[in-house]
């Protein structure tokens, strides 16, 4: 009569299924069945992530181009050259102590902010 722990292992034999079939099989074949599986998920979804990642960098190129036609037709042109020693004396030569309040006319309808 054998004692409360036998020598068999639990499961020493696995059912008859596809997954016990296919673990046997993994040690025989470990690169077969698991490498190659890996390593063809890896290399699809590159191919698969190509385009999205050409589509990211034309819109990209797109934005850049846009931003150069405008520059193109001259809206940068006219612009006055700022210097900071010139804007310096130039806020200097202004009487900034002697200014006037002016509220700003608001459009027909719209809340100006006073209180009544």
């Amino acid at each position: 009569m054998p004692g409360p722990f036998s020598a068999k292992s639990f499961r020493s034999e696995l059912p008859n299924t596809l997954a016990a079939r296919y673990r046997k099989a993994l040690n025989k074949h470990p690169f077969l069945l698991f490498g190659l599986p890996f390593l063809t998920t890896i290399v699809a979804g590159s191919f698969m992530l190509t385009p999205a990642t050409a589509l990211r960098y034309e819109r990209h190129d797109r934005k850049n181009q846009r931003v150069s036609q405008e520059e193109a037709m001259g809206l940068g042109q006219n612009r006055r050259k700022v210097n900071m020693r010139d804007e310096y004396y130039r806020l200097q030569a202004k009487d900034l102590e002697n200014w006037e309040q002016r509220r700003v006319k608001r459009l027909p309808g719209e809340i100006d902010g006073i209180l009544e």
